[in-house]
């Protein structure tokens, strides 16, 4: 995670090179919360005006969207240009998909960490980011695996993935062991309750019973 810099000129006379945005409310986050974040000391820590920070992230949404295309690009550059691994099952694709994804996030944990807290309590945010951020990220995760598809049947998909990473995502969170050993339990599990309907078989009921019984647990 790029270090927070100031706007201000050096000892030479000369301005700071400007931060990516991005790196910059990310810094932020992680040390003063997503509520707390305001674009006025996104564009003074990264050494923008705020008419040049209008340009490239016109909203705090914007810059969410920002870092979760960042991550998105990473899942799939460690992917391949395949996608997951042509061998192994459809839960395998996926397992490799969003292991590949919490790698990604690595970095970031702690601005993680804090978003995990702080987007609950502003809903709005929470909605947009889950309709235009999140999603987009389990298409490509879905479409790694070949299992992305259009209407009902990718939106129920996309729901069901979203719900075990989601859930898996609170594992890794506090996940400290080397390997992710925990995390990688914790999915692999989860995929195993869904991957009937992932792949068309199963029932609705049947996989949303199972996940609430093993949440519950």
């Amino acid at each position: 995670m790029a270090k927070r810099k100031s706007s201000k000129t050096s000892k030479a006379g000369a301005a700071a090179a400007p931060v990516d945005p991005v790196d910059t409310m990310l810094s932020l986050v992680a040390t003063t919360g997503w509520l707390n974040l305001s674009l006025g000391a996104v564009a003074q820590d990264a050494g923008l005006g705020l008419a040049e920070l209008y340009r490239q992230y016109p909203s705090k949404l914007a810059l969410l969207r920002g870092f979760a295309a960042r991550i998105d690009a990473a899942m799939l550059a460690a992917l391949g240009p395949g996608g997951a691994s042509s061998e192994g099952s459809a839960k395998d694709k996926l397992f490799e998909a969003l292991m590949a994804r919490f790698d990604a996030l690595a970095p970031y944990k702690e601005a993680v960490r804090m978003l995990s807290r702080d987007l609950p309590r502003d809903p709005v945010a929470a909605l947009c980011f889950a309709e235009s951020g999140l999603a987009k990220g389990l298409d490509w995760a879905l479409a790694s695996a070949q299992l992305d598809a259009a209407g009902w049947r990718g939106a129920l998909r996309r729901k069901i993935l979203g719900a075990v990473y989601l859930d898996t995502l609170r594992v890794w969170l506090k996940d400290d062991t080397a390997d992710l050993s925990r995390t990688m339990a914790h999915l692999d599990k989860r995929l195993g309750l869904a991957e009937g309907l992932l792949s068309n078989q199963g029932s609705l009921r049947g996989v949303f019973s199972r996940l609430r019984e093993k949440t519950v647990d």
